[in-house]
């Protein structure tokens, strides 16, 4: 019987500088789907690699005083120390100057133009060199690049195109027949209404005016302009094109294609036109994720607020940076990276949450048990509601994963061990042990809180790969005792099991003393701006109209991302007369909120209304139970409070501003 298979894939990486942690964010969410995906017992090829041809290489190089392969190559060879230092498991690693990958290239260009699909012409229009992109005149953004903002050049040349605006009839169908092809939801409607609807143009495929490139073999001066180089790397990585493709024929489609969202263009459209053209099946999925941004803007070398993974690696340990970069942020939007936010996660869910438990939970077996613990039991009701969660939560856990929900998929993990936490506190082992006549009662408890870290470790393993091992072999058991479907199950713990308590897994830091080392370190301060832009003068402060607090900026406005979000669930918190727990759509995805408005609605009130959600604000625990976010209210008369409602017309995910 044949295995089934999982081709993921990151995008492949331009190596003009070393890379930042908003590229090592998509890298680790590629490889923790990877390594989900092998616990589930899929063949699984996981792609990532470097794309490296280009004016903007060639240029940098010259500047340099060395050849583009000899400045790629030492650029590469820092992505590649990066990847292991981040655990990432790729199967393989594509440079687009490998040879195999240039001979497929020219085939696949060769085959393009013999069928008409590529033909010979003259480019004029502007240039922008960073974002390598062609633009006319009515696309420019005041007179610049409208990706990335910057200046543009003058360009006229030969060129060959491809016909692009041949295949828009042919991509809306697709996406009609396959609504999954393009997520979140959104990115689907930007390619349609912003793109494919104004008109497709055919696209520039060659350039005359550098040679760092793979040579069109029939016009040598050409050079194979970039779609047609990087994108194909998703298939010639595969053996595409030479002489063994095996691997082609046993990966490709590709499941899933991971991008950042200002490249999901090049994915959704001129991709798979070029494999519409080719006659080969498109891939399953192409998922645009949203930027780590700093300070409410893109990470930018020329702004100087991009942040080092190794920095933060070196000092937090990789699973540490991991579990933050996929729990801060719904994957699929953009997320603030601050200083703060990094040492409050670590603080609050990896030491005092994950980590307390472990060191508690094997202390206590050691302490009363000399590590040990004995067989007899004695099991007690309040036992059920414990067990009964550790049972649900892997399912729990795979709906959000199998749809790269990785924030919420965390969430569902950490209820589980935040619940075997409250578990301590309701049994009380220490009492328990001052009576020897509830050694059964005891032994019980301290079983149920080993099996529950258990069972935890093992959800947790394609996010923080290291810390695994390091928890089981702590309960006794070997690291390589996780798979996904045969042992993420209750009751599979020794009866018996001896503990071996090592050290804590993630140290509480001092806040305070931390973030300053971390201004030091990384130029930021903790809520994510440059020092010295800190340090400016203070522009006068305008007048401001009476009653209004404080006037703010369009910028300081752009930080706080509100969404449509529609009301799937709604009930009282327990313990409390003030709290409603809400479960929102937000269009990516189902979100937790709990919201102080009992006092003005009933739950059934509530359920299908359309709301207005921050989305973006850091997530709070309220009575033990975590809000990620708000929904807005206002002030309607002396102790009344209203909902802002929508109108049902508008979707959930919709942005407001």
């Amino acid at each position: 019987m044949m295995s089934k298979t999982f081709y993921i894939t990151t995008p492949i990486y331009y190596p003009s500088d070393k890379l930042h942690i908003g590229h090592a964010y998509c890298t680790v969410a590629a490889d923790t789907m990877a390594r989900y995906k092998r616990m589930q017992g899929y063949d699984v090829m996981f792609l990532t690699g470097t794309d490296e041809h280009g004016q903007k290489i060639e240029d940098k190089a010259k500047a340099k005083g060395v050849t583009p392969k000899q400045y790629v190559d030492d650029i590469v060879d820092g992505i590649l120390k990066l990847w292991k230092l981040l655990n990432i498991s790729n199967d393989k690693f594509i440079r687009t100057t490998d040879g195999y990958h240039e001979e497929a290239v020219k085939k696949i260009f060769k085959q393009l133009y013999d069928q008409g699909d590529i033909y010979k012409g003259h480019y004029e229009g502007w240039y922008c060199t960073p974002c390598e992109s062609f633009w006319t005149e009515t696309q420019l953004k005041d007179g610049k690049c409208p990706d990335c903002g910057r200046e543009v050049k003058r360009s006229e040349e030969e060129a060959y195109f491809f016909k692009l605006s041949a295949y828009a009839d042919k991509l809306v169908e697709y996406y009609k027949d396959h609504p999954d092809f393009v997520e979140p939801q959104s990115r689907l409607n930007e390619m349609i209404n912003n793109f494919i609807k104004p008109g497709l143009e055919d696209l520039c495929v060659s350039r005359t005016s550098f040679t760092w490139g793979i040579p069109v073999d029939f016009d040598p001066k050409h050079v194979v302009y970039v779609w047609i180089d990087a994108l194909s790397n998703y298939i010639t990585a595969l053996g595409y094109g030479s002489g063994d493709d095996s691997l082609y024929r046993k990966y490709w489609p590709a499941d899933v294609h991971l991008v950042g969202k200002e490249i999901v263009r090049f994915h959704t459209i001129i991709w798979p036109a070029m494999l519409m053209a080719l006659n080969l099946p498109l891939p399953k999925k192409v998922f645009g994720h949203g930027w780590l941004v700093i300070g409410g803007g893109k990470m930018s070398k020329s702004k100087g607020n991009v942040v080092d993974p190794v920095v933060l690696c070196e000092r937090y340990g990789v699973d540490a940076i991991r579990y933050f970069l996929l729990r801060e942020i719904p994957f699929g939007s953009d997320g603030n990276f601050t200083n703060e936010a990094l040492v409050s996660r670590i603080n609050s869910d990896l030491a005092n949450d994950l980590g307390n438990l472990v060191s508690r939970t094997q202390a206590m077996i050691e302490k009363y048990f000399a590590g040990t613990l004995p067989t007899e039991r004695e099991a007690q009701p309040i036992d059920e509601d414990l067990i009964s969660l550790a049972k649900a939560t892997k399912e729990n856990a795979e709906k959000y994963l199998d749809n790269m929900q990785f924030s919420s998929a965390l969430a569902e993990i950490w209820k589980l061990i935040s619940r075997t936490n409250k578990y301590i506190d309701e049994t009380m082992p220490w009492a328990l042990a001052k009576d020897e006549a509830k050694t059964p009662r005891l032994a019980t408890v301290l079983y149920n809180l080993a099996e529950c870290i258990r069972i935890s470790a093992i959800l947790i393993a394609p996010f923080m790969p290291s810390t695994t091992p390091v928890i089981l072999e702590g309960l006794g058991l070997s690291g390589a005792d996780a798979k996904w479907q045969e042992t993420a199950v209750w009751g599979l713990l020794p009866e018996d099991l001896t503990v071996k308590k090592g050290a804590a897994l993630f140290p509480r830091i001092d806040m305070k003393k931390e973030l300053a080392e971390l201004e030091k370190l990384t130029g930021l301060d903790a809520a994510g701006h440059t020092v010295e832009k800190k340090a400016e003068k203070a522009p006068k402060q305008e007048e401001k109209p009476q009653g209004i607090a404080t006037l703010i900026g369009i910028e300081d406005f752009a930080k706080v991302e509100l969404r449509a979000a529609k009301i799937k669930l709604c009930e009282p918190v327990k313990k409390s007369d003030k709290l409603l727990r809400l479960e929102l759509d937000d269009g990516e995805g189902i979100r937790q909120v709990v919201s102080g408005i009992a006092k003005w609605y009933r739950p059934d009130d509530l359920v299908g209304k359309t709301v207005i959600l921050v989305a973006n604000l850091k997530p709070a625990k309220l009575r033990g139970v975590e809000s990620c976010g708000m929904i807005l209210a206002a002030d309607a008369a002396e102790d009344d409070v209203r909902v802002v409602f929508l109108d049902d017309a508008v979707p959930a995910g919709a942005k407001i501003r």
